[in-house]
């Protein structure tokens, strides 16, 4: 599907704000309300808008760790490891990836027992050869939207 200007305007707008109603948005772009909401459809249906989300603080909720693991896999099974991967519960991102590794992981944690023992689940996925942790320090920025 091919986005023109006005579907890149609906995006960013509800990328900062997706509470934004297609009458709020449509006085916000100067287009009239019938057109947003069928553009929004559109974008439903083609699936690049795949859901509405808020975005949260996490270590305000305790998940104060983040951790960034790269797996090696062997047996050419990296999308089995990833597909396993991807139903954690802590994990927020998979990446299949180019490089020494195979995959990337990031995923977040309340306690380093939790980190420990997730570690420890990944190893005994079948054919994950290595794992290789890496600990956040300070977050600079985590922000996903495209704005």
């Amino acid at each position: 599907m091919e986005l023109d200007e006005t579907d890149e305007r609906i995006l960013k707008n509800l990328m900062v704000d997706a509470r934004l109603s297609g009458r709020h948005l449509a006085l916000k772009l100067g287009i009239s309300t019938v057109t947003v909401l069928s553009r929004i459809k559109k974008l439903e249906k083609e699936k690049i808008i795949r859901g509405y989300t808020v975005m949260i603080d996490h270590e305000k909720l305790g998940y104060t760790l983040t951790a960034i693991i790269e797996i090696m896999a062997k047996n050419d099974k990296i999308i089995d490891i990833e597909e396993e991967i991807s139903k954690f519960e802590n994990v927020c991102g998979v990446y299949d990836i180019t490089g020494s590794t195979d995959t990337l992981i990031v995923a977040k944690f309340k306690e380093r027992n939790e980190l420990s023992e997730f570690v420890k689940n990944l190893a005994a996925i079948p054919n994950v050869e290595n794992t290789n942790t890496h600990v956040v320090l300070n977050t600079a920025k985590e922000d996903f939207r495209l704005t």
